[in-house]
């Protein structure tokens, strides 16, 4: 499925993992889910990532968040690139399940390819990452290169956020954090307002006059 993207249901693929044979349907639902590639076993920005998102699995979790990494290579080297990982960041333990793609076939399927990244057997992975809803459905995509290392602070905010705008008719500000005000989103009335948010909100006085801008907390 080449250009998946957000709004696009994953494709219900069997994947050989260093946890077992999963289907990707089965795995993904009724949760969220963090999809996340790396360009390969024993490389120096992977291990790094792999220890942090390992670092942050127990915050992933307590929000109900599956997590499922991908690396193009086969399931001894992860099992062998693991120890690696767990000795350069102490204290993280590895206990999701990482997809082998040595065929670089999915990959291909989940767009998660670096077009300007290559080795002697094809093209790398990118950096991608895809939060998939309960719905099996893609709801944001981070595409990184093969030579930037993601931040998973960013990650678990836009967790954060997903989750909060799926329960409540609003949308997170530039720079949000949790705890930090919402928004409530432009097509909810005012009287709908003070029905969906009864511990109250805020409306800015902008020059337009124009009531968009409402604050609340949720």
């Amino acid at each position: 499925m080449p250009g998946l993207t957000i709004g696009d249901p994953i494709p219900d693929l069997e994947v050989e993992t260093t946890q077992g044979t999963i289907k990707l349907h089965r795995f993904c639902a009724d949760a969220w889910t963090i999809l996340f590639s790396h360009p390969g076993d024993f490389t120096p920005v992977c291990t790094t990532e792999l220890g942090k998102m390992a670092q942050y699995s127990k915050e992933f979790y307590q929000r109900g968040v599956k997590l499922l990494g991908l690396s193009c290579d086969d399931i001894q080297s992860h099992n062998d690139w693991t120890k690696d990982i767990e000795a350069y960041t102490p204290g993280a333990k590895v206990n999701f399940p990482i997809i082998a793609d040595s065929k670089r076939q999915i990959i291909k399927q989940l767009n998660m390819v670096d077009p300007d990244e290559k080795d002697s057997t094809g093209n790398l992975p990118s950096r991608a990452l895809h939060i998939i809803g309960p719905d099996l459905k893609i709801k944001l995509s981070l595409l990184y290169p093969a030579t930037t290392g993601r931040n998973m602070d960013e990650v678990l905010r836009v967790i954060e956020s997903l989750q909060k705008v799926s329960k409540f008719k609003v949308a997170t500000p530039v720079n949000w954090k949790p705890g930090e005000p919402v928004v409530i989103a432009p097509e909810v009335t005012d009287e709908q307002a003070k029905q969906m948010f009864p511990q109250g909100y805020e409306t800015v006085n902008l020059p337009s006059k124009k009531h968009y801008m409402r604050l609340t907390k949720v």
